[in-house]
């Protein structure tokens, strides 16, 4: 059996799967926004699991990447008190099992690679568009994390292109031009409120586009655009073989087949052959990924 644990930054889901992927228990609670208490609470779960003390793996995912040089999370814009933390070495002092640790992105691609929606085709791109937006890179059922632990990081891309540089300046590139800053949750908000001076969630504007408003319909529109444009990076990049939706967002994403002619059309490429797909475990696939990345790197 494996243990999953998906740490994010408002809710810690926890899975335990046998060895047929079959689920034997599943729960969640909220999270603490200190790490001391994180890593009491994780260690916790994984005792619970493991009563037997049967030295079950863990496979834990989290925002951002770990640097390879140092074990140190960096880059979880959305769980801040995780940055610069060991969090293998920290947990270690508590529980002896196998920890694993990887981004969440990566374990959302390979729970939909290994038997999920994308279970067919060999190279698959995840992508989640929640509060924040991301993106893993799965090959041959195994995640591509790269040297610097950033592969699948699309989001970080600056959009659009015309804004990337001014080489007559020295200003540092602005980080609401990055690709996660006119698709996750939290920038379509952001937008919308400077757009139309209307303060509503995501959720409750696209709900307004389905049902014809004047002001959703423009801005979801132009979200249509952009989304496909950030998605050429993607395919003439690595050119996978499916691309898998997840997120809050992707939720509220009912015109994939649009988006996938858009961004066929700006590749020039009318018989794209890439699959876009919604996930078969929604938003679970994260915490199972995550139990499936230990199975595979067992010792």
């Amino acid at each position: 059996m494996q243990i999953g644990i998906d740490l994010g930054a408002t809710k810690i889901e926890y899975i335990l799967l046998d060895n047929n992927n079959k689920e034997i228990r599943r729960d969640r609670l909220s999270t603490p926004e200190n790490y001391d208490n994180t890593i009491l609470i994780l260690a916790d779960i994984v005792k619970k699991l493991d009563q037997d003390n049967k030295k079950f793996n863990v496979g834990i995912c989290h925002p951002g990447a770990v640097d390879k040089t140092t074990g140190l999370i960096k880059n979880a814009h959305n769980s801040q008190w995780l940055n610069h933390k060991n969090l293998i070495k920290d947990l270690k002092k508590k529980i002896n099992n196998n920890i694993l640790i990887e981004n969440d992105a990566n374990c959302f691609c390979l729970s939909e690679a290994f038997d999920g929606s994308a279970s067919h085709y060999e190279t698959v791109f995840g992508i989640i568009l929640g509060s924040g937006c991301g993106g893993g890179l799965v090959i041959n059922k195994k995640i591509i994390s790269g040297s610097n632990g950033l592969g699948g990081e699309w989001s970080l891309n600056q959009m659009p292109i015309e804004n990337i540089v001014n080489l007559k300046s020295n200003k540092p590139l602005d980080f609401s031009n990055r690709i996660e800053g006119y698709l996750s949750g939290k920038s379509i908000e952001k937008r919308f409120y400077d757009k139309f001076n209307n303060k509503i969630s995501a959720k409750e504007i696209f709900s307004l586009y389905r049902k014809k408003d004047k002001h959703a319909q423009l801005f979801i529109d132009n979200y249509k655009e952009i989304l496909s444009r950030s998605l050429v990076l993607i395919i003439t990049t690595i050119d996978p073989d499916a691309i898998v939706f997840g997120g809050g967002i992707s939720n509220e994403i009912d015109f994939l087949d649009e988006i996938k002619y858009k961004t066929s059309a700006y590749i020039n490429e009318p018989n794209l052959k890439t699959v876009f797909l919604k996930p078969k475990y929604g938003d679970s696939s994260g915490v199972r990924g995550a139990a499936i990345l230990s199975r595979q790197n067992s010792i």
